[in-house]
């Protein structure tokens, strides 16, 4: 059976493969057919494909050809042209806009099949797990499917169900997508720099995910708890709640949400609904997300965002979801910043921050490209200076010059061009860029918290009396280690003075920092506890110490100002 069973998966794998190159000759890829065929079968097969579909397809461009050659390949070659679509680094930017309108339009499954994944997934029956399951789905792709249930509490529920044999079909394609990439990274040399063994692995890792509903649930559960933890009176989104019972890797069960979608204008309007407070609150849950959470729903389109009866915005479908880092919130923060003050060096210093401090090749010439893209900006008009476009902008700035930027930049990029262009439908006149300030501004600003500093600095002291208790132990092991020969070391007396003199220097400031921290932790609870002597109802001890603390502070910032060229 083992020998069958692997004679039957060769043969889909070449059927598959052999359908693939079909499509490509369709729509005049012969070029390629050609790297991929050396010995010229695609002459024979070729000969299948009729004239009239060959006229047909010459009507489109280059680019759109190649989405319908995605969308004629199915589910596996949609997604990975969605996901190629979020990088222009990669790809030119006209294939870009064309791989954003790769529809997969699948048939639904029929509801039995749609009943029988659940009732494998759940180990029970449909009719015992819920009182209702409506027959048809509400909302249909290549990979899922979603019905409305109802539960016995009452309670509604979507169930988004896997379509069986999905994973397999994935599986073998992305077999057939490596067979490809490493034919094309052998017989064409000058692709190697694109990496596209590479590209397929990552797009691997990223669709098996999207597979695993458990991975979206966390998703979900995430963006959730972000809200919910929120409680500023500018917190205006919502997302579903998770039933976990109800859940599995093909099975997610989320909380029905009943709302009108964000791009029905007319609707909106008829149910009295303001769309310009719609837009400024849209824009505010999304700067949220980016600058206070760090996690954002990166396929923000209209059909995953509902309007609901109280003006708050409902996000739906956490298949794709953007992470950044608290540093990387920050380093945006003082980017956009600085693009408003119009400072070349500060936006230099923070896209060297965003890709790792990578080399500049040609300092003068990326000094050059940021101040005309800076002198542009200042002169367009304010609709035109939206986040979105200064990314773009700045993302041909950055490939030009070899600077590399962390994967999510292009993800952010997208889903603000796709939120902009919702929040522009529903108010055409919001200035979206200082609807972004005061948190662009916070976030900039937010390492500088006091308690912040004050936790790092006794992190650090903590750190450091660690390290000066080991250091007795690592000194003698390393002692041992010369005796014994199995070191050896050769002190050339050579400037040594100068070493000596910069340790004492460190050892002051250590032994100043450790009396400054000292002094700020006492002068704080002097003033917390209203240690008398008060002067208006403040500690005057808690003063002294907290001035003490600010002059030793000024005296050792002066003191590695000097450096060590003060003897």
């Amino acid at each position: 059976m083992g020998i069958v069973t692997d004679i039957v998966k060769r043969f889909r794998s070449f059927s598959r493969y052999n359908q693939i190159l079909k499509v490509l000759m369709k729509y005049g890829f012969e070029d390629l057919v050609h790297y991929l065929q050396e010995n010229r079968r695609y002459v024979f097969i070729q000969k299948f494909i009729p004239n009239s579909t060959k006229k047909q397809v010459e009507q489109y461009s280059k680019w759109a050809k190649m989405r319908l050659v995605c969308e004629e390949l199915g589910p596996t070659f949609v997604k990975f042209g969605q996901i190629l679509s979020n990088r222009p680094d990669l790809v030119p930017l006209e294939l870009t806009f064309e791989l954003e309108k790769l529809q997969d339009n699948v048939p639904p499954m029929s509801e039995e099949l749609a009943k029988q994944v659940v009732e494998t997934e759940l180990k029970n029956s449909v009719d015992h797990l819920f009182a209702w399951f409506e027959p048809s789905p509400f909302a249909s792709a290549s990979m899922a499917q979603v019905h409305k249930v109802t539960l016995h509490s009452g309670k509604r529920i979507a169930l988004k169900i896997q379509r069986a044999g999905i994973h397999d079909v994935i599986i073998e394609d992305i077999k057939v997508m490596y067979k490809i990439a490493r034919i094309l990274e052998h017989r064409i040399p000058s692709l190697k720099s694109f990496d596209p063994i590479g590209l397929v692995k990552n797009f691997e890792a990223s669709i098996l995910k999207e597979l695993d509903f458990i991975h979206e649930s966390i998703n979900v559960q995430r963006f959730y708890n972000n809200l919910q933890k929120d409680h500023s009176l500018e917190q205006f989104a919502q997302a579903p709640k998770v039933y976990q019972e109800f859940t599995t890797s093909k099975v997610l069960a989320l909380e029905f949400v009943n709302g009108i979608k964000i791009d029905k204008i007319e609707t909106l309007r008829a149910k009295n609904i303001d769309t310009k407070i719609i837009a400024r609150r849209l824009s505010i849950s999304f700067y949220k997300q980016i600058f206070e959470y760090g996690f954002f729903h990166a396929d923000p389109h209209p059909g995953n965002l509902l309007v609901l009866p109280n003006n708050h915005i409902c996000y739906l479908d956490f298949g794709m979801m953007g992470s950044m880092l608290p540093r990387d919130i920050a380093i945006f923060g003082k980017l956009f910043i600085a693009i408003t003050d119009k400072d070349v060096k500060k936006i230099i210093k923070a896209l060297q921050l965003l890709s790792n401090n990578a080399p500049i090749a040609n300092r003068r010439d990326l000094e050059f490209d940021i101040n005309e893209f800076v002198e542009k900006y200042y002169v367009r008009d304010i609709h035109d200076n939206e986040m979105s476009t200064v990314l773009l902008e700045l993302k041909d700035i950055i490939i030009a010059h070899g600077l590399k930027v962390p994967t999510y930049f292009f993800l952010f990029a997208r889903s603000l061009v796709t939120i902009e262009g919702v929040i522009e439908k529903l108010d055409p006149n919001l200035e979206q860029f200082e609807m972004a300030k005061p948190y662009l501004t916070a976030s900039a600003i937010k390492k500088y918290n006091p308690i912040k500093m004050g936790k790092k600095v006794i992190n650090s002291i903590v750190e450091l009396t660690d390290y000066i208790e080991d250091f007795p132990m690592d000194l003698k092991n390393a002692i041992r280690k010369i005796n014994s020969g199995q070191i050896k070391v050769d002190i050339t007396h050579k400037g040594i003075d100068p070493m000596v003199h910069t340790l004492q220097r460190i050892t002051k400031q250590l032994i100043t920092t450790f009396i400054m921290v000292a002094l700020i932790v006492g002068a704080s609870l002097f003033i917390a506890f209203k240690i008398v002597p008060l002067w208006k109802g403040i500690s005057v001890l808690g003063i002294i110490c907290f001035v003490i603390a600010l002059l030793l502070g000024f005296g050792m910032l002066s003191n590695i100002r000097k450096g060590d060229y003060d003897y």
